[in-house]
């Protein structure tokens, strides 16, 4: 798995894969600001994928690479960098609809790869300042885009509705994944 994300690493070993982590490569997600953002994830996981081709050519296993943004009112929220980023991010989702997107790309060894999304709708209730604060002071989501995790206190009690898969807000469609799979030739799976 190209990916540092300890909730794609859960996810991944929770559904029964035995899963290694690389991630020590720098991508370039420059010239990202003129794409729709909805297509922002699909490009990045497939960057991703490719700076890791060599690896999986040499290794003979495949890769598993994805990137999770957080789209509001067409523009993407990053992680935050600060506190008062964070602060700022929860206070523009509060009461709001946003769609978070997550791409997954897969390459084998022979250079096939594929690549899918995976769109949720998440709406939060009206948050306070108290509860943002809060959050922020005891859970520093500052490694997740759009400042929160859904499994996380924030989840409990802000989200008021969700329409489309949990998982994926935690930064991997699993049941997607497992779809696109089952739809994979074996052999593409085998050690050469």
């Amino acid at each position: 798995m190209a990916s540092g994300s300890p909730r794609r690493l859960s996810l991944l070993r929770e559904s029964g894969f035995d899963v290694e982590v690389v991630n020590n490569k720098t991508i370039d997600e420059s010239h990202l600001n003129i794409l729709n953002p909805f297509e922002v994830p699909l490009i990045l996981s497939q960057r991703k994928a490719m700076a890791y081709k060599d690896v999986v050519k040499e290794r003979k296993i495949p890769l598993l690479a994805a990137d999770t943004v957080v789209i509001l009112d067409g523009d993407i929220l990053e992680k935050p960098k600060t506190q008062s980023d964070a602060i700022e991010m929860l206070k523009q989702l509060s009461g709001k609809i946003h769609y978070v997107v997550t791409g997954v790309t897969i390459i084998f060894s022979k250079g096939e790869r594929s690549s899918f999304y995976e769109t949720t709708k998440v709406k939060f209730g009206n948050l306070t300042d108290n509860i943002i604060n809060w959050y922020i002071l005891n859970y520093k989501p500052f490694d997740k885009a759009g400042a929160y995790g859904i499994q996380e206190w924030i989840g409990l009690v802000g989200i008021e509705k969700i329409e489309g898969d949990f998982y994926n807000v935690m930064g991997l469609p699993v049941h997607r994944l497992i779809e696109k799979l089952t739809e994979i030739p074996e052999e593409r799976f085998q050690k050469l």
